[in-house]
């Protein structure tokens, strides 16, 4: 079946644009708009640029409408999403769109979960079903690649399944929690390794793999959330001395770099005063909750709300991060 997506194009914020990556959408293809499509791309183009909120893009099977969508990006030049369904029609769209901008960047935002099961409690057996899943870590990675494609670059499409509609964090908080390093500057070893830990990287000296760190002397390899590829920092003292790409499975160099800038390795990065915030938000609703709960005699019900979410709020407050913190984003961005 021809998909049939809905197209959301916005301007980009211009502080998250950097000026070297102020790069045109380029469509490359064999064929040229033809028939109905220079009239429906002209249409839509019109009506992007002039505000309009929702546009209908209508064909039947085969007819062209994403190359028409293609056409009235490369038109328009805006960073674009395009939300498909479900994941088999993003993965077709994206792969589409790779074809269509081999110079752009094309990510894929879906749900990384392979197995999902929502935790339960049955008080007639005071029975608890923890949430267990599975996470896809190669969906992980396309997810923090479009999400670090948004901030670095303003040619990028972000194909997604209906997934990225829910909470992910803060954008401004995640934006502002980066770890940057430039040839030639002044820094030292132990706030580097302190400002990775901060964006949730843990140290493994032995394999690195995403999400991991390692120290050698005075050589910092670090294997960011969205790459396939490491990257090797060394040191001549506190100052920078080369930033390399090198591959993780063979240690050679793949590139060499004047800067390089690491994203967090979670979506839900935040401050220390925001997250103290966020728990102070917690807890208050918690009272509320357990209010409620004790006055209709649901103490079963309460007892069990204390235990999970005190549990929670000890490891926010110790570690930063605690399983199905995305139950906690409305606290976390202050909207609850």
């Amino acid at each position: 079946m021809d998909p049939e997506p809905r197209l959301v194009s916005s301007e980009a914020s211009p502080e998250r644009v950097q000026p070297s990556a102020l790069r045109p959408f380029k469509m490359v293809s064999e064929y040229s708009p033809a028939g109905d499509q220079p009239a429906a791309i002209a249409a839509l183009a019109e009506g992007i640029n002039t505000g309009q909120r929702f546009q209908t893009l209508l064909g039947i099977t085969g007819s062209g409408k994403s190359a028409t969508m293609a056409w009235t990006i490369e038109q328009v030049q805006r960073p674009t999403l395009v939300l498909a369904p479900n994941k088999s029609l993003a993965a077709q769209l994206a792969n589409e769109f790779r074809e269509f901008f081999p110079e752009n960047r094309v990510e894929y935002f879906v749900s990384y979960y392979d197995y999902y099961q929502p935790e339960a409690y049955m008080a007639a057996s005071d029975t608890f079903i923890e949430k267990d899943s599975s996470v896809n870590d190669e969906i992980d990675r396309l997810r923090h690649a479009a999400t670090s494609a948004l901030l670095t670059r303003r040619d990028t499409i972000v194909v997604a399944s209906v997934s990225c509609i829910y909470g992910l964090g803060s954008p401004e908080e995640y934006s502002k929690r980066l770890f940057a390093a430039r040839v030639g500057e002044t820094i030292d070893q132990r706030e580097m390794l302190r400002r990775l830990v901060d964006l949730h990287y843990e140290r493994n000296d032995m394999n690195l793999v995403r999400g991991k760190f390692r120290v050698r002397g005075d050589i910092l390899e670090v294997h960011p959330a969205y790459e396939e590829t490491a990257v090797r920092i060394a040191l001549f003292g506190d100052e920078v001395e080369s930033i390399s790409v090198v591959d993780t499975l063979t240690g050679e160099r793949v590139e060499e770099l004047d800067e390089v800038v690491i994203f967090p390795n979670t979506h839900y990065a935040t401050s220390d005063e925001r997250l103290r915030e966020a728990i102070g938000r917690i807890e208050v609703e918690l009272q509320q909750r357990l209010a409620l709960f004790e006055s209709e005699g649901k103490l079963l019900e309460a007892q069990r709300l204390r235990m999970r979410t005190e549990y929670d709020l000890e490891m926010l407050q110790e570690m930063g991060f605690c399983n199905g913190i995305e139950n906690y984003s409305a606290q976390m961005d202050g909207r609850g």
